[in-house]
């Protein structure tokens, strides 16, 4: 980085930890001037690690009406199965399910998925799974219902991914036109102080 751009809110980046770049890709840039570095991409998992999952405190008073939306809809999931989706416990799914729950009079069934419990391919995964043991056959309106927002999903995510690539390019085009300015600063001999 730069002398001059150093306190101006710029924030140096490993171009290897994040991924975009390899040690050989820069070794063979610096072998080479004429050498044009090429980006990789990094691979993006999401998937989740075993353990408890982090419920925000604004979202801990919807995880009774995503259970009681589960149960209504889905009775084929088992407590332990609704358990690791949502993040709750046994006793709280049971007293939700006798109606015995301490705020049962403001429970109002709605979708984990909407309130942000679970992403919708979880729940999806969750439901096959379920279906599956408890042999229930799934209808192909219903699963060609379900392939078809998996492609709506994926399409998004597809077209998020590209705009996020032309942010960043042009953000790194006004940073090169940046250098080229204070690069014809310095060759006029002025300064900016």
């Amino acid at each position: 980085m730069a002398d001059d751009l150093a306190g101006a809110k710029y924030t140096g980046r490993d171009p290897v930890h994040s991924g975009e770049l390899t040690q050989a890709e820069i070794e063979r840039g610096q072998a080479s001037p004429s050498y044009a570095l090429r980006m990789q991409r990094a691979p993006i998992s999401v998937s989740r690690t075993k353990g408890p999952r982090y419920t925000p405190v604004s979202k801990r008073q919807d995880k009774p009406d995503g259970i009681a939306w589960i149960l209504r809809n889905h009775p084929e999931i088992s407590d332990a199965q609704i358990g690791k989706l949502i993040g709750t416990t046994r006793n709280t799914i049971a007293a939700i399910r006798d109606r015995s729950h301490w705020n049962i009079s403001n429970i109002n069934p709605k979708d984990p998925v909407t309130l942000g419990l679970c992403s919708q391919r979880e729940l999806d995964g969750l439901v096959a799974k379920a279906a599956k043991r408890a042999g229930i056959e799934e209808d192909q309106g219903a699963r060609d219902l379900r392939l078809g927002t998996e492609r709506d999903a994926l399409i998004e995510e597809l077209r998020a991914e590209r705009d996020a690539q032309i942010k960043a390019s042009s953000a790194a085009a006004q940073e090169a036109e940046a250098q080229a300015w204070l690069e014809a600063r310095r060759a006029e001999g002025r300064s900016d102080s």
